[in-house]
């Protein structure tokens, strides 16, 4: 792992709201020793701001934007002829004595479903290409979980590409061109709030992708119900996301 891949993931770790609140709490509780005050505005600061990031109005307001920045994809109908379907990678746990559909995490079914029913829309003609490495050693990479749920629904090997290497989204962007050629158009599949960051990166690798995006989290709960009004780890998770979606885009215009 080059130094700059594990700043990115210390960054990815550290910069999120809660480690980020937690670590203000902290140096609240140390600055009282010397300053009461001052210590006490950063302990009031540290919990209300983690209150209102794990409130549903301020989190979906964070999240909402980048989710809508690309249309869904309802139908193929009008849409451009492409070369292939593109599944990106989430999370896995193949580790787990659990059926694959269980090893995967909830926003690699979502991806991987929308990728099936897209590809049978498209007549079963262009490829369904998916992707995903592991980290470790001898672990089964995702891509191929994807590829054995893929063939279970109907796609026979002649219609799969496993591109089972890439670790990051950059990465799946490269060997996708490698494997189809500079100026090929796809049909992008991934989490709605990654879908920004992903395209991005496609189109650097010299891609031309049509985005269809899936896993939405924000706007989920309706404003009656008493979830939405009262904090929750759940809606702390689309503060996150948010959060870690325009850390990557920095990252990605940094790269550039």
């Amino acid at each position: 792992m080059t130094p700059y891949v594990l700043l990115k993931a210390l960054a990815a770790q550290l910069l999120m709201p809660l480690p980020l609140c937690l670590l203000l709490f902290g140096f609240g509780l140390f600055l009282r020793r010397f300053c009461t005050r001052l210590g006490n505005v950063c302990l009031v600061a540290a919990v209300l701001i983690l209150a209102l990031l794990s409130w549903a109005p301020v989190a979906d307001r964070l999240l909402a934007p980048i989710e809508a920045r690309h249309a869904p994809l309802h139908s193929l109908s009008g849409a451009p002829s492409v070369s292939a379907v593109v599944v990106l990678g989430g999370g896995y746990q193949p580790n787990q004595p659990w059926v694959v559909t269980g090893q995967l995490s909830e926003a690699s079914v979502n991806r991987l479903l929308e990728g099936l029913r897209l590809w049978h829309l498209s007549g079963a003609e262009p490829p369904l290409v998916v992707t995903g490495a592991s980290r470790y050693a001898g672990v089964e990479p995702m891509a191929r979980a994807y590829a054995r749920v893929a063939r279970d629904m109907g796609v026979p090997d002649s219609r799969l590409r496993v591109l089972d290497r890439p670790t990051d989204t950059g990465e799946e962007a490269r060997a996708v061109a490698a494997l189809l050629g500079e100026g090929a158009s796809v049909l992008l599949v991934t989490s709605a709030s990654h879908m920004p960051r992903a395209m991005a990166h496609f189109r650097q690798a010299g891609l031309d992708p049509v985005a269809a995006p899936t896993h939405y989290l924000a706007l989920r709960d309706e404003v009656t119900t008493a979830g939405y009004w009262v904090p929750s780890a759940r809606h702390l998770q689309k503060s996150e996301r948010a959060v870690y979606e325009w850390l990557g885009m920095l990252a990605v215009r940094w790269e550039r």
